[in-house]
């Protein structure tokens, strides 16, 4: 029998409230926050964690020193968000969730990371910066524009690759009662179309650099910068010794419907600046229904497409299911559905969240799954299964 859990959210907390724990909810240790003064703070380690996916976060929370920059410098907020997400998911294979804590990057500040986004300069417009600023520092890991040729040749030319990056710091015990950084993740997010204006106020025009007549030139593009980047990591306090992770990532077009995806990543090790082999990450979002989804993944888009009319001949009056696939090495991952439907009652959320329930088990009986089941005002019911689960857990909002 599918069992339907209302109001989950106040029965856990009430069962929370109960639970006999029989120890400390936190635990206060010292954190080491600079390698060349010996300098010291409290830190809190909370003592559970809501999944073994997940990291146990260092508090109080401390926001990245170069907060913002992911959001202001990426095209949309599914990249954003793959972007940030994808690269604590990474880290776990070579970071251990049990063993090391996470925390915002606290070494690559807002201007560090401006400075290395920006173009190379090179001739005149290198002496204008020097003039401008006499502590000027031609830091920019993006290659220079040509000194000549029209705007159009110059941006297809030398289009900008890099287009922001990200830090992350995961901690390790050093003994009982202090933490030092154990190691550094470093996510660069690469272009795959370049976007310029030849003047201000002109249309917007474009550069396509990964294809699929040239799959390869965003890659080598990304390890030539890693390469860069990894020298100066190791010039810069605290992290000469640690061991440092790079992942590259490629962002979608501004025009997708689906966030990009990392491409491949690399360790290096503790005090080294050498850059072994790289690992090709094949991992892809897919948008259902869809043609690409038909194309490569016939099965899952033709059982989507029955799934979707079981919705529909339920109940008509839908606006649209659509969905999202998360693929690592050609196999399905994550599915996750929005289903915007027009209620007239709460009964009618109930039943209709019922009979979901049971096509849930009848089309992703053995697929991590989501749906999500909205109305014009806001969201009405959740549905998420893990695929050892044997029943989906339900929510219907009040």
């Amino acid at each position: 029998m599918k069992k339907l859990l209302l109001l989950l959210t106040m029965l856990t907390l009430v069962l929370s409230a109960c639970a006999p724990f029989g120890g400390k909810e936190e635990e206060e240790v010292t954190q080491k926050t600079d390698e060349t003064k010996e300098t010291k703070e409290t830190a809190i380690i909370p003592m559970y964690n809501i999944s073994d996916s997940y990291y146990k976060m260092v508090l109080p929370f401390k926001q990245g020193a170069a907060r913002g920059l992911t959001a202001e410098r990426l095209n949309t907020r599914l990249d954003i968000d793959e972007f940030e997400t994808g690269l604590m998911r990474l880290a776990t294979e070579s970071f251990n969730t049990n063993d090391y804590l996470f925390q915002e990057g606290q070494h690559l500040d807002e201007d560090t990371v401006l400075s290395w986004l920006a173009r190379k300069k090179t001739g005149s417009d290198l002496k204008k910066a020097e003039k401008e600023d006499k502590d000027f520092k031609n830091l920019g890991l993006n290659p220079a524009l040509p000194n000549s040729g029209s705007t159009k040749s110059k941006n297809e030319n030398s289009p900008i690759y890099l287009a922001s990056m990200l830090e992350h710091n995961y901690l390790i015990r050093k003994d009982k009662n202090s933490l030092q950084l154990g190691g550094v993740v470093i996510g660069l997010a690469l272009n795959s179309v370049y976007y310029y204006r030849e003047k201000i106020g002109d249309p917007q025009q474009e550069v396509t650099i990964d294809s699929s007549k040239n799959s390869k030139k965003l890659l080598a593009e990304g390890e030539k910068i890693a390469e860069q980047v990894i020298k100066r990591i190791r010039q810069m306090d605290g992290l000469q010794k640690v061991p440092v992770m790079i992942a590259l990532y490629k962002q979608a077009p501004k025009s997708s419907i689906v966030p990009g995806n990392f491409i491949a990543k690399t360790d290096v090790k503790a005090g080294s600046t050498d850059i072994g082999n790289w690992d090709t990450i094949k991992e892809e979002n897919v948008f259902f229904p869809s043609d690409s989804a038909k194309s490569s993944y016939k099965d899952d888009s033709e059982r989507f497409d029955r799934f979707k009319t079981k919705v529909e001949d339920y109940f008509p009056n839908y606006t649209g299911v659509v969905g999202k696939g998360f693929y690592k090495n050609g196999n399905l991952q994550k599915m996750k559905i929005e289903i915007p439907m027009q209620f007239y009652g709460k009964t009618e959320v109930v039943a209709f969240t019922q009979y979901l329930t049971g096509e849930v088990m009848d089309y992703y009986k053995s697929t991590n799954i989501e749906i999500n089941i909205t109305s014009s005002d806001q969201q009405e019911a959740l549905i998420t299964k893990n695929a050892e689960d044997k029943e989906p857990t339900v929510h219907i909002y009040d």
